[in-house]
């Protein structure tokens, strides 16, 4: 309906258009709030992933010290067979990387909440035209077009340390 030529397809009276706008500025208003209010969720989200992350990254080093630990006092002991805490290492050195999916997380929402910001900052420039002092503020959009080139994640492809 937005990309619609208001001029022959509109019921919106006239003074709803800026001048030279083909956007109903109610129109144009509605969506930049909701650009921005996306924008907000993913700029929320991104906190409550790195929160979660940096918990579970703590949790894992814990355990793993843990786990280091027993296997140096089984390597005392060496009548003592330990392929189980070979095996939890190995799990949890996998998990580890895992975990670096909130990098990647990060980078892509990031990326898309600057793109989105970018878009109501045009949207509310073009429609609504210019602040007080004569210039309106737009949010610089990301340079590349994705800043994540991975799309899964296999041991070995990630550095940790």
């Amino acid at each position: 309906m937005l990309a619609q030529d208001a001029t022959t397809t509109s019921n919106a009276p006239p003074e709803a258009y800026q001048a030279g706008s083909a956007m109903p500025l109610l129109a144009a208003a509605d969506l930049q709030d909701h650009l921005m209010v996306a924008s907000n969720d993913l700029d929320r989200l991104q906190r409550l992933l790195g929160d979660a992350c940096d918990s579970l990254m703590g949790h894992f080093y814990g355990a793993s010290g843990e786990l280091k630990s027993l296997l140096h006092r089984a390597a005392a002991h060496p009548e003592i067979d330990t392929p189980e805490l070979h095996r939890a290492m190995q799990h949890l050195a996998g998990a580890i990387t895992a975990m670096q999916f909130q990098d990647m997380a990060s980078q892509l929402v990031d990326h898309t909440t600057r793109r989105m910001r970018n878009c109501a900052d045009r949207l509310a420039r073009d429609t609504m035209g210019d602040d007080e002092d004569g210039t309106a503020l737009v949010a610089e959009a990301p340079l590349r077009p994705n800043p994540v080139t991975q799309d899964e994640m296999d041991a070995g492809s990630v550095e940790l340390f």
